[in-house]
This record gives structure tokens, sequence and C-alpha cells, in this order.
């Protein structure tokens, strides 16, 4: 392990296991001058890139016909919680092509759920 390795460790927050292809809400904190509210941004991961505590992951959602794409840091202070809505099959580690798709041609299959008894 590097010197690198051993001071990011402290920085590394628990968050649920993402993919791509996931649907998420992801829980911002914005600040507005003094004070700071929560912002929900939900869309699906279209990419991850990994690396410790400099892991991010992009999330597109379509929005009044206008798709927005945003990434996030991981491991950042500034996101309180990551909520996993549905997970999809894909057979991809990058769905950049999402981004020429529209409607319901821009929809994953489900992933079939493990049953727990």
């Amino acid at each position: 392990m590097t010197a690198v390795e051993t001071v990011e460790r402290a920085n590394i927050m628990e968050r649920p296991a993402i993919k791509s292809g996931d649907t998420v809400r992801v829980h911002v904190k914005v600040r507005e001058g003094d004070k700071e509210r929560i912002q929900v941004f939900e869309g699906i991961v279209i990419g991850m890139h990994r690396g410790g505590t400099r892991a991010t992951f992009t999330v597109r959602k379509v929005s009044f016909g206008q798709g927005v794409e945003r990434i996030f840091p991981l491991h950042s202070p500034t996101i309180d919680k990551i909520d996993v809505v549905r997970s999809a099959k894909v057979r991809r580690a990058k769905l950049y092509f999402l981004r020429e798709l529209k409607g319901k041609a821009a929809r994953m299959k489900d992933a079939a759920r493990k049953q727990t008894a």
C-alpha cells in the first residue's frame, strides 16, 4: 500500500454498491448563502470512474425534454446519501449510447432480483 492510499483511506465513506444501469436517487447538499438544503437528483448511472477517494459516477436524467448529466464524486461530503431505486441488466460499462436515444428506446431491462425467504 502506498503512502497516498494510506492517507486517502480516512476519507472513504460507506456508499451502496452502484453500477452502470442503476437508477439512483442522489441527495446532494446545496448551499445558498448561509443556508443549506438537500436537493435530489434522480437518473441512470451511465458510467463509473474508479480510483479510491477520487472515484466518480455520472448520472443522466431527462428534465423537461432536455438531457442533463451530472458527475458526482463518490466519496464527497456534499453527497448526503445515495438510494438505488432499481437495477437494470446492461452489457456495457459505459452507457453513452443513451445520449442518442429518447423515449421508450432509452429504457433499460430490469435486472432479475433474488428473492430472499
